[in-house]
């Protein structure tokens, strides 16, 4: 029987339990944790210079206000990227596949950002509705659809993250199931899209970081806004 492409998806469960938050918390058992010495190994002194410039980076444009943020946005970020990455080793599980994960992560931090320009700043937050200059016949069109636009954010966060992903393993596993259907009738064939195959896998590695860079990247854009 074949097996669908898209079971790779579904959550596993073991005795009817989910196995998603085992996946979740993973990442967070596998990352070095400093110690009291005064020289950390190399290891810890990677990790602490990599969230530094990404920190560093991302707060450039935000105001002091916004680095009050700096700790949830790399803890987010590192944890992204773990789960990204685990997710490409075999027999193992994205749970940022999921598009209720993804959401789940999107739209309390988007409405965080958004509650914040109402408290502190209602006037400006309210005036990206309209942009300066507009003509009065279009001032009820033009609210309506920055209004959509608005609420329309967090949906993009998470459906982005999700497509990209999705879309990565897939074409993987169709080119993986293509070499072996032409290793043995066409060894040259099946030779060459393994090369491809190899290529698309690096290419997958670096779409799993950017994918979760982008999304941390554009929630500070919102919070930019915000502040």
């Amino acid at each position: 029987m074949m097996v669908s492409f898209f079971d790779q998806f579904a959550s596993p469960s073991f005795i009817g339990i989910p196995l998603i938050a085992i996946a979740i918390a993973l990442p967070w058992i596998l990352f070095p944790t400093p110690t009291s010495r005064w020289l950390n190994n190399r290891l810890i002194t990677l990790q602490t210079w990599f969230i530094n410039r990404f920190t560093n980076q991302l707060l450039l444009p935000l105001n002091t206000g916004g680095h009050k943020w700096a700790l949830l946005f790399a803890s987010l970020m590192v944890f992204l990227i773990t789960i990204n990455m685990l997710g490409l080793l075999p027999y193992t599980f994205t749970p940022t596949t999921q598009l209720s994960l993804n959401m789940g992560f999107a739209v309390p931090l988007w409405l965080a950002t958004v509650i914040i320009g109402m408290r502190n700043q209602p006037t400006v937050a309210l005036g990206h509705l309209l942009p300066e200059g507009t003509p009065i016949p279009l001032i009820p069109v033009l609210i309506i659809i920055e209004t959509i636009s608005l609420f329309i954010r967090p949906l993009a966060l998470g459906v982005r993250l999700t497509a990209n992903l999705t879309a990565g393993h897939l074409l993987i596993q169709l080119i993986a199931t293509a070499v072996f259907v032409l290793l043995p009738l066409m060894p040259t064939v099946a030779i060459l899209t393994a090369t491809v195959l190899f290529l698309l896998t690096l290419l997958e590695i670096a779409v799993a970081m950017i994918q979760a860079y982008v999304f941390v990247l554009l929630l500070s854009l919102y919070l930019q806004e915000n502040v």
